[in-house]
């Protein structure tokens, strides 16, 4: 049986050029060894997997070449590599400190490759500053590691620092494309996208999954075959589950996830893939974002076509949705139902449950659009609907006295059947319909409004004149309501000051802009009450602030003293009789 070696050393780049995703690095050093600018100590960081190793041998190798050794010369005699994460004592760093001094045998520089140096004890990395700072003319010190961050201030400030990049989804799949072509395999492009996308930005990973999908299905790599063999979920799942959401198929929907949980994913990777699908989707509505895309072109194609059909608005609320439930997921006590009431309410964005007909309406659109009112629909139980056709006629009661709810009648015609036409009113508390179905739903929303008053002509309310001891017995009785309801906070800020009239304007005075905030927010059921009390709907509220009236209060026992003595001058006896302090 012939020995196996995995891709991730057999296609082990020899030369800068071969170096996947780092042409910056690759082509500063290549400078660097060209114009003889190559600084003693060297610093390689960023992620697993990108070439940090890789570019280390390969500038160990060519700073030591003159254009007569072997293609084949490796210069093993001139490179040290040294593990820290094994070799992170002191004794390790002396024993390197003291091979330093020696030069090489063969070749110009003797190069010294230490990996994981974030692994160094602090006492090895003080023993190593004075030797890395000056070191031999023949040394050159490469160090490596994924966390710069351990790395003490006092040894990244004698180095060169070259930050590795994570390798993009593109420049991975096109090494695996260029290596599935050296090894005779039929691969597709969305299979080697899945491969490169699992990497997460690291060569080696790519190579060892590409090895491992190989061995499961052989010379012909497809996108089944890598999504079965990785076990994750493909595009095509994503696709499927917008569809399902656009037409407002939860049944589907929910079938779907519970297959997925039976394959073995968890709701939470699903839910996040659903989130970053839409995300997707959205950079496709424009041709500008579309190069953010990082899919195959025929991938590509089919989010072109689907996001089509889902508008911005849906997506946008879609990605708010699936994101929300990413973050509840981990604390949550039942996160199956998280994820199901998450696809409810995504599939629930585009239903409107609540489709407005005229017919629906007591009084028809055109009337409110010309009066500049907003339509109340109104649901009608489906056996009056039968007996029930378009108005022909329209008649109204003309405004009766403030202290009367105005009701507004419709006259219909009657059917064939000649039923007695159902009189509607906008007041009615009776439920005709039943109460599993969504029309009763709907039903019981519009009976729960209070109170409705549609205001026909505005020009006939009533403004009766009234006195100013009139005006202040209705505002008072208006406090009084308030305490009685327990709204103690906005009896006190009508308490403040006492109301001026001027003409039909109320003017108060507050200390403050909280209080004028909160009663504008409150003012409705003040000025409906004192419209209603004083018959005047011309009334309107004006509110001013004056920081001047601000309270002052009592702190100290002399300030206390000197308030009770203004309400009762007798104290002050009461004190000396008896002889009292303060």
């Amino acid at each position: 049986m012939e020995h196996f070696v995995v891709s991730a050393r057999k296609y082990r780049p020899q030369t800068f050029k071969d170096v996947v995703g780092q042409q910056a690095i690759t082509n500063t050093l290549l400078n660097a060894i060209e114009s003889n600018h190559l600084a003693q100590a060297l610093l390689f960081t960023g992620p697993r997997g990108v070439g940090k190793t890789t570019c280390a041998r390969i500038l160990a190798k060519m700073i030591n070449s003159d254009g007569t050794e072997k293609e084949d010369e490796d210069f093993a005699f001139n490179i040290f590599e040294l593990d820290a994460a094994s070799n992170n004592s002191v004794d390790d760093i002396r024993n390197l400190t003291d091979q330093v001094r020696i030069p090489p045998q063969v070749g110009k520089y003797k190069v010294y490759i230490i990996d994981e140096v974030h692994m160094l004890s602090q006492a090895a990395f003080n023993a190593f500053l004075k030797t890395l700072e000056e070191p031999p003319k023949h040394c050159i010190f490469i160090l490596a590691t994924t966390e710069k961050h351990k790395i003490i201030p006092t040894i990244l400030s004698r180095c060169q620092i070259f930050d590795f990049k994570r390798i993009t989804v593109k420049d991975a799949k096109d090494y695996l494309k260029f290596i599935a072509k050296e090894q005779g395999i039929e691969a597709e492009d969305d299979a080697l996208h899945i491969i490169a996308q699992k990497a997460d930005g690291a060569m080696r990973d790519a190579l060892s999954i590409f090895d491992r999908v190989v061995s499961f299905s052989g010379k012909n790599l497809t996108r089944q075959a890598v999504t079965e063999n990785l076990n994750v979920l493909d595009y095509e799942t994503y696709f499927t589950s917008t569809d399902y959401i656009l037409e407002n198929n939860i049944p589907g929907l929910l079938i779907q996830f519970n297959s997925i949980l039976a394959k073995g994913f968890d709701g939470h990777h699903y839910i996040a893939g659903l989130a970053s699908h839409f995300r997707d989707l959205m950079v496709c509505k424009n041709s500008e974002t579309i190069e953010l895309l990082e899919v195959g072109e025929e991938t590509q194609e089919k989010y072109l076509i689907q996001s089509k059909k889902a508008s911005q608005p849906f997506l946008l609320q879609g990605i708010e949705l699936a994101n929300d439930c990413d973050l509840k997921f981990k604390s949550s006590k039942n996160q199956r139902l998280l994820v199901e009431l998450c696809l409810m309410q995504l599939a629930s964005i585009t239903f409107d449950g609540e489709k407005k007909n005229s017919k629906n309406f007591i009084i028809p659109a055109s009337y409110f659009i010309k009066k500049g009112i907003k339509p109340v629909p109104v649901t009608i139980p489906e056996k009056q609907q039968t007996s029930i056709q378009e108005p022909k006629q329209e008649t109204y009661n003309k405004p009766v006295p403030s202290h009367a709810t105005t009701q507004v009648k419709v006259e219909k015609t009657v059917s064939e059947t000649k039923a007695e036409t159902p009189k509607i009113s906008l007041n009615s508390g009776k439920k005709a319909t039943s109460g599993l179905s969504l029309k009763s739903i709907q039903a019981k929303k519009e009976h729960l409004i209070k109170q409705m008053e549609v205001v026909i002509d505005e020009d006939n309310l009533p403004t009766d004149a009234f006195t100013e001891n009139e005006f202040m017995l209705f505002w008072n009785a208006f406090i009084k309501q308030l305490e009685e309801k327990g709204q103690y906070n906005l009896a006190s800020i009508l308490s403040i000051d006492t109301p001026k009239l001027k003409g039909t304007s109320i003017c108060l005075e507050l200390p403050n802009s909280t209080n004028k905030v909160e009663l504008e927010r409150q003012q409705y059921d003040l000025m409906m009450f004192l419209k209603k009390s004083l018959n005047n709907y011309d009334l309107n509220l004006s509110i001013e602030i004056n920081e001047e009236m601000e309270k002052q209060y009592a702190y100290t026992t002399r300030e206390k003293y000197e308030k009770l003595l203004e309400k009762n001058p007798a104290i002050e006896t009461l004190r000396k009789t008896f002889d009292l302090d303060i």
